[in-house]
């Protein structure tokens, strides 16, 4: 089983299609959304091919796939023209693993939420990525679809098989971080 996870999309078709291009290439059977996305935010510029409603569309058209997490920027009127729900958090078992999934503005890897040994937390919000081992748990950020910071490419992140990998869109392997 293969999952694809990616947040801070803000409303972009052009990173949306290219998302959904990636979940093909990568063979994905879900897909994780960690949240902010069909609006780009009062702090965010406008990100490339802003369109909202098409967003929208293209995710309704692949709901049947798709887990979502609503973030900051994800207001009660988005959550009624999708066709899944906007979960605040969830718990995801992959391989007898807790994936512990929130957008990050409240629980991140500063703040973090009751976590076991072993357990994987997920949140986006930073358009930051990251993995890492801490502490007998692991912290991980899939960084941003369509708005990264830091000088960072725009990624997602790939569960495969117990491993978990950094991706940009081109393909490339930027990290990748066994779960043992």
């Amino acid at each position: 089983m293969v999952w694809v996870v990616a947040s801070d999309l803000h409303g972009s078709l052009t990173w949306t299609q290219r998302l959904f291009d990636a979940c093909e290439a990568e063979q994905a059977s879900h897909l994780l959304l960690l949240g902010d996305l069909l609006y780009h935010g009062p702090r965010n510029p406008l990100p490339d091919g802003y369109d909202p409603s098409e967003v929208a569309e293209l995710l309704n058209r692949n709901a049947e796939s798709i887990m979502a997490i609503r973030g900051n920027c994800d207001a009660e009127v988005d959550s009624m023209v999708l066709n899944f729900p906007l979960m605040e958090s969830a718990f995801l078992m992959l391989d007898n693993r807790r994936f512990v999934c929130t957008h990050g503005h409240k629980f991140n890897d500063e703040q973090l939420p009751p976590l076991g040994a072993h357990d994987v937390l997920l949140f986006g919000h930073t358009h930051v990525y990251r993995l890492e081992k801490r502490d007998g748990f692991f912290v991980m950020n899939p960084g941003s679809v369509s708005l990264p910071k830091l000088d960072r490419p725009h990624t997602y992140l790939v569960y495969r098989d117990g491993r978990c990998s950094i991706k940009d869109f081109g393909g490339g392997l930027l990290e990748s971080l066994e779960l043992e």
